[in-house]
């Protein structure tokens, strides 16, 4: 970490966003993954019944993205944002009160209401979150602050992940887990205690309630502009290879590599560190300088190490699935752990230049609604990369077929974005 991102990190205009986003990103990966594995294990579903689960709590934490992201950018622009922050946290705690209560009942339904709240939430937030930052930080000072909040958020994703797998099941699991959802969304809101206030972009803007028309209006005005239309999709981009190889880890593990849950929560650590350093790495090379250098090699890093995951293959012998200190001995699984890792720091190289400078690009009055047409690519590129993959497989592919596409198509937007940044 550089001495800019940690002045940034330790000062008070960063600090309480930085808090704020990091508890907020570690109770939605919690209470994800603690439903996920309350079902798996505590209730009596079935595989199928596991798989259906899965794709439903995922597509109902997506699917207000598309819902309500216009609305929010709109809010974000017209109205004080670090006020509108301690409103999202407040009703981050109503969320989590009535997770406690499902957590109670059992059942997955009341499970999947919260996770689609805790949704709306994430959309709401998202324009606030990176329309503030420009605000406030200076110029020169953005791509650190950008680093320094990827950096956390995904440290957090991995903390949450791992927690609601291991506290779930312990014998007081879903009291456990209640307090722990309340006491973080809790801590969050104190956190946006502290966000500085800011100016309002737009105080004229009228609020127009017609989702559909709003979300066209935002997502063509982002694409008059030709550097935004780019670095939207860049960003965008980076969502579709995440969710194309994560998804995969249980499969892969499985499937290809004959191993257990240790070794995909072992991939998912690998992977949250590779992009935390990425995140952070991209800061100290660019020194604040808002470029797009480090884009196409950084393309070049995954596309390069997706073909040699894709060579490495698997040792799947059809016999009972290896723990992660099996699986660690085989120095074929460590070229695998690199690979995965490199992946993933490319990654985190790749996107934090990309939205430093969307959000430098982006005019002070319209800046959380481009945040929020910028959402709604990443979630239309994420269901893609799901739903490419589930096809892939489904007409016969192997999971490690998905990786081989993913190296390729690197290689192409490696060679595009390096055509753009020439001109």
């Amino acid at each position: 970490m550089s001495s800019t991102q940690l002045r940034l990190l330790g000062s008070r205009r960063l600090s309480g966003l930085f808090w704020a986003q990091f508890f907020g990103a570690l109770n939605d990966n919690l209470l994800k993954n603690a439903l996920v594995i309350q079902f798996a294990y505590r209730e009596s579903g079935s595989t199928a019944e596991l798989e259906i689960i899965v794709t439903l709590a995922t597509a109902l934490f997506i699917l207000p993205y598309f819902i309500f992201s216009a609305t929010a950018g709109q809010l974000a622009d017209k109205y004080e944002k670090s006020k509108l922050i301690r409103v999202l946290k407040l009703w981050e705690i109503g969320v989590m009160l009535l997770a406690a209560v499902g957590f109670a009942v059992g059942g997955i339904g009341v499970g999947l209401t919260v996770l689609f709240l805790l949704g709306v939430q994430a959309a709401f937030f998202g324009p606030v979150k990176y329309g503030i930052l420009p605000e406030l930080l200076n110029e020169h000072e953005l791509l650190s602050g950008n680093a320094v909040i990827e950096a956390g958020t995904f440290l957090a994703i991995l903390i949450g992940t791992i927690a609601g797998g291991l506290l779930i099941l312990m014998a007081q699991g879903p009291a456990i887990v209640s307090s722990s959802l309340l006491l973080f969304a809790i801590a969050g809101w104190v956190s946006s205690l502290f966000i500085p206030k800011d100016g309002v972009a737009a105080p004229a803007l009228r609020i127009s309630m017609n989702i559909a028309s709003e979300t066209w209006r935002v997502l063509k005005y982002a694409n008059e502009s030709i550097p935004l239309r780019w670095l939207i999709l860049g960003n965008s981009w980076f969502w579709f290879v995440a969710v194309a190889i994560v998804t995969q880890f249980p499969n892969y593990a499985k499937d290809i590599l004959g191993a257990d849950n240790e070794v995909v929560t072992w991939f998912l650590t690998v992977n949250s560190l590779g992009i935390g350093a990425g995140s952070m790495l991209s800061g100290r090379l660019l020194r604040g300088e808002m470029a797009a250098r480090l884009v196409p090699m950084s393309a070049v890093i995954m596309a390069a190490f997706s073909l040699d995951l894709w060579l490495a293959g698997g040792s799947n012998n059809g016999g009972e699935l290896v723990g992660l200190v099996t699986f660690l001995s085989s120095f074929n699984h460590w070229r695998i752990c690199v690979d995965l890792f490199a992946i993933a720091l490319g990654a985190g190289m790749f996107v934090v230049p990309l939205y430093a400078m969307m959000q430098a690009e982006s005019q002070q009055s319209h800046r959380a609604r481009i945040v929020a047409a910028n959402n709604v690519w990443n979630a239309l590129f994420m269901v893609a990369a799901g739903v490419g993959g589930a096809v892939m497989l489904k007409l016969g592919g192997q999971v490690t077929d998905i990786f081989l596409v993913v190296a390729v198509s690197n290689f192409i937007v490696a060679a595009g974005s390096w055509r753009l940044h020439g001109r």
